[in-house]
């Protein structure tokens, strides 16, 4: 993976804390659930991956913000996006949808 990081997202990492939105834990589920990765939540050495991360809650902020976003659509990313906007962290996404966005900071 790290092979594939762009300059300015491994300078981000670099420096900064990791950290995710919780339905990021919910996303990674299902989509193993659906056989589009193969990266188990069961499995001991993603449990340790992913315990090192600062998980973001889904707060009443984020929900009501998620609400109020120059983007819409998949209500996934809308959560992603409103976690950075409250908890005021950068965001490093190449989802095309949420990069459209003006309110966050975007790696």
């Amino acid at each position: 993976m790290t092979n594939n990081l762009r300059p300015k997202e491994r300078k981000a990492l670099e420096q900064n804390a990791w950290g995710i939105s919780a339905i990021v834990l919910w996303e990674l589920a299902k989509l193993h659930q659906l056989g589009r990765i193969n990266l188990s939540l069961r499995d001991a050495s993603m449990r340790r991956v992913l315990s090192a991360l600062h998980v973001w809650p889904l707060s009443l902020e984020v929900t009501a913000q998620s609400t109020q976003l120059d983007i819409s659509g998949d209500p996934a990313d809308e959560l992603i996006t409103a976690t950075s906007l409250v908890y005021s962290v950068p965001l490093m996404t190449r989802d095309k949808v949420i990069r459209q966005t003006k309110k966050v900071q975007i790696v």
